[in-house]
Protein backbone atom coordinates (compact mmCIF):
# COMPACT_ATOMS: atom_id res chain seq x y z
CA UNK A 1 0.00 0.00 0.00
CA UNK A 2 1.27 3.43 -0.88
CA UNK A 3 1.42 6.01 1.85
CA UNK A 4 -0.45 9.22 1.23
CA UNK A 5 0.69 12.46 2.73
CA UNK A 6 -2.08 14.27 4.51
CA UNK A 7 -2.16 17.97 3.80
CA UNK A 8 -2.34 20.04 6.90
CA UNK A 9 -4.22 23.28 7.17
CA UNK A 10 -2.43 26.41 6.05
CA UNK A 11 -0.82 28.14 9.00
CA UNK A 12 0.07 31.77 9.46
CA UNK A 13 3.02 33.08 11.43
CA UNK A 14 3.69 36.40 13.10
CA UNK A 15 6.43 38.66 11.75
CA UNK A 16 8.27 38.15 15.05
CA UNK A 17 8.26 34.35 14.61
CA UNK A 18 9.55 34.70 11.05
CA UNK A 19 12.30 37.09 12.16
CA UNK A 20 13.36 34.68 14.92
CA UNK A 21 13.46 31.77 12.48
CA UNK A 22 15.57 33.81 10.07
CA UNK A 23 17.96 34.78 12.89
CA UNK A 24 18.37 31.11 13.80
CA UNK A 25 19.38 30.32 10.23
CA UNK A 26 21.71 33.30 9.98
CA UNK A 27 23.47 32.37 13.22
CA UNK A 28 25.21 29.69 11.16
CA UNK A 29 25.41 26.89 13.72
CA UNK A 30 22.55 24.92 12.11
CA UNK A 31 21.42 24.32 8.55
CA UNK A 32 18.16 25.61 7.14
CA UNK A 33 16.85 22.05 7.09
CA UNK A 34 17.61 21.58 10.79
CA UNK A 35 15.97 24.87 11.79
CA UNK A 36 12.93 24.07 9.64
CA UNK A 37 12.59 20.64 11.23
CA UNK A 38 12.99 22.02 14.77
CA UNK A 39 10.32 24.67 14.17
CA UNK A 40 8.00 22.30 12.27
CA UNK A 41 8.25 24.34 9.07
CA UNK A 42 8.83 23.46 5.46
CA UNK A 43 12.27 24.27 4.12
CA UNK A 44 10.65 26.11 1.24
CA UNK A 45 8.84 28.52 3.53
CA UNK A 46 11.93 29.16 5.63
CA UNK A 47 14.10 29.75 2.55
CA UNK A 48 11.50 32.21 1.26
CA UNK A 49 11.60 34.10 4.57
CA UNK A 50 15.41 34.17 4.37
CA UNK A 51 15.31 35.54 0.83
CA UNK A 52 12.84 38.26 1.81
CA UNK A 53 14.92 39.23 4.84
CA UNK A 54 18.05 39.50 2.70
CA UNK A 55 16.23 41.64 0.13
CA UNK A 56 14.86 43.92 2.84
CA UNK A 57 18.33 44.33 4.34
CA UNK A 58 19.96 45.29 1.03
CA UNK A 59 20.75 48.96 0.76
CA UNK A 60 18.91 50.12 -2.32
CA UNK A 61 19.06 53.36 -4.22
CA UNK A 62 18.41 56.46 -2.13
CA UNK A 63 14.98 56.90 -3.72
CA UNK A 64 13.88 53.29 -3.08
CA UNK A 65 11.11 52.78 -0.52
CA UNK A 66 11.38 50.53 2.50
CA UNK A 67 8.80 47.82 3.13
CA UNK A 68 7.11 49.97 5.78
CA UNK A 69 7.00 52.94 3.41
CA UNK A 70 5.49 50.79 0.66
CA UNK A 71 2.76 49.62 3.05
CA UNK A 72 2.06 53.19 4.14
CA UNK A 73 1.90 54.33 0.50
CA UNK A 74 -0.56 51.54 -0.29
CA UNK A 75 -2.81 52.58 2.63
CA UNK A 76 -2.61 56.25 1.68
CA UNK A 77 -3.57 55.51 -1.91
CA UNK A 78 -6.61 53.56 -0.69
CA UNK A 79 -7.58 56.48 1.53
CA UNK A 80 -7.21 59.02 -1.28
CA UNK A 81 -9.37 56.88 -3.58
CA UNK A 82 -12.08 56.65 -0.93
CA UNK A 83 -11.99 60.40 -0.25
CA UNK A 84 -12.23 61.15 -3.97
CA UNK A 85 -15.29 58.89 -4.24
CA UNK A 86 -16.89 60.61 -1.24
CA UNK A 87 -16.20 64.02 -2.77
CA UNK A 88 -17.86 62.99 -6.04
CA UNK A 89 -20.93 61.78 -4.15
CA UNK A 90 -21.14 65.08 -2.27
CA UNK A 91 -20.80 67.08 -5.51
CA UNK A 92 -23.65 65.12 -7.07
CA UNK A 93 -25.80 65.54 -3.97
CA UNK A 94 -25.12 69.29 -3.91
CA UNK A 95 -26.11 69.62 -7.56
CA UNK A 96 -29.26 67.57 -6.97
CA UNK A 97 -30.41 69.64 -3.99
CA UNK A 98 -29.55 72.91 -5.73
CA UNK A 99 -31.74 71.88 -8.66
CA UNK A 100 -34.59 70.82 -6.32
CA UNK A 101 -34.64 74.08 -4.38
CA UNK A 102 -34.07 76.40 -7.33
Amino acid sequence: MAKRKVRRARRSFTPEFKADAVRLCQAGDRSVAEVAKDLDLTETALRDWLKRAEEAAKPGPAEALSTAEREELKELRKRVKRLEMEREILKKATAFFAKESG
